[in-house]
């Protein structure tokens, strides 16, 4: 059980920061609330004790006997501030020490992440880019808001990203540290495709396969919690959208491939890892395919194959754009899952291809994955087992060092 530190500022946001409160509880952890007195105007204390089991304050004055204002911090796993409106981080950046969350944000020394929450103009006012860049510099993150809906009719970046993101992200933050959340993909463009393709057979039916999106997901959230500009090619996946990313439905296979081809030119990087289906019914009835009463009598299905989108992408690349290809692979008679990846990665010629055993069907739809990331240069790593987002952290840590 993990220690985490949820810091509450006072902006309109913390009725959400009971959402998160809630979600990294479920997760299995040990969560503090430490609210500053702004904050209680909005959620008051007795929501957040019920939540977390744990005394609320303030102030540094209670509990003095315990130092609370330096233990808190010291015996913290992780802390989170969301939301973190101007003042906290103009306060965390000056190293104030004026209330008992920025008395703990000085004696932590776990990761520290600032979710940011407030109007527009605060968000881009130099002063407060100045104290987002003070606090990089001294390892915590600080993650990009989102864009949208704020108080009263005015949108546009500032908004608190869903506690189910920033749930996720936290766990990033925790398992593989600050440096797999630090905004090295600024300026970048990123083009992710997710999720399985459906071909009809007929208007109720159709040819499917297994893929959740979940993976994909996960790879344009942290993408996005990294500074870049992301656009997800969503292909049936009935998740909420990752805050900060800009999602294109798509159907089928040919829908897929118009989609991604179409905004693949500027990006600097594109990862394929949506299930593509590799064949399509050659005819799509126009009704339902009746069944007969002769039980002989069973309709055949003629496939023709589907472009391969990934090959294409390769073929038809910008001199300089990183292209990652995905790989389901079970061993067979012929080969393992790596010699079956391998064989891939050379036929397709994309620059690495993360690769997963999905012998059993252990992969689809869960919470977690390990795999290992192929380059062309014949290099293997191996990405250890944890969540998705944990995992697409890594595949990005990857891609990196061939995007200089």
């Amino acid at each position: 059980m993990s220690r985490i530190v949820l810091g509450v500022a006072g902006g309109v946001a913390a009725y959400k920061a009971a959402l998160l409160l809630r979600a990294l509880t479920e997760a299995g952890h040990d969560v503090r609330v430490v609210p500053t007195p702004g904050a209680l105007h909005f959620v008051g204390a007795a929501t957040f004790e019920a939540l977390s089991g744990h005394p609320v304050t303030t102030d540094v004055w209670s509990d003095v006997p315990e130092v609370a204002h330096v233990r808190i911090g010291q015996t913290a796993d992780l802390v989170v501030v969301a939301p973190a409106t101007a003042d906290l981080l103009a306060r965390a950046a000056a190293g104030r020490a004026d209330d008992l969350l920025t008395a703990t944000l000085l004696t932590a020394h776990c990761p520290v992440v600032f979710v940011p929450a407030m109007h527009t103009e605060m968000w881009l006012h130099p002063a407060t880019q100045d104290n987002v860049a003070t606090l990089r510099r001294r390892g915590s993150v600080v993650l990009p808001p989102a864009v949208g809906r704020l108080t009263g009719p005015d949108s546009g970046p500032g908004r608190l990203p869903e506690p189910h993101d920033v749930a996720a992200l936290a766990q990033v933050a925790l398992t593989a540290g600050p440096d797999a959340l630090r905004a090295d993909l600024a300026g970048r463009r990123v083009v992710v495709s997710a999720g399985g393709t459906r071909e009809p057979l007929d208007p109720v039916r159709y040819l499917g396969n297994r893929s959740s999106g979940k993976q994909g997901w996960a790879l344009a959230r942290v993408a996005a919690a990294r500074g870049a500009d992301v656009t997800l090619v969503a292909a049936n996946v009935d998740l909420p959208a990752p805050f900060g990313v800009r999602v294109v439905p798509v159907g089928t296979a040919e829908e897929l491939r118009a989609a991604v081809l179409a905004e693949a030119p500027d990006a600097d990087v594109v990862v394929m890892t949506a299930a593509v289906a590799d064949f399509r019914p050659a005819t799509v009835a126009a009704a339902k395919l009746k069944k007969k009463d002769d039980p002989a009598e069973v309709p055949e299905v003629r496939l023709v194959r589907n472009p391969d989108v990934l090959a294409e992408l390769v073929t038809k690349r910008a001199a300089g754009q990183l292209v990652v290809g995905f790989a389901a692979e079970t061993g067979d008679a012929d080969g393992d899952v790596l010699a079956h990846a391998r064989a891939k990665l050379a036929r397709k010629g994309c620059d690495l291809l993360v690769v997963n055993d999905v012998s059993g069907g252990g992969v689809f739809g869960r919470p977690d994955n390990a795999a290992v990331v192929l380059a062309a240069d014949g290099s293997a790593t191996q990405v250890p087992h944890g969540s998705k987002d944990a995992v697409a952290a890594a595949v990005w840590q990857t891609v990196l060092p061939r995007l200089a």
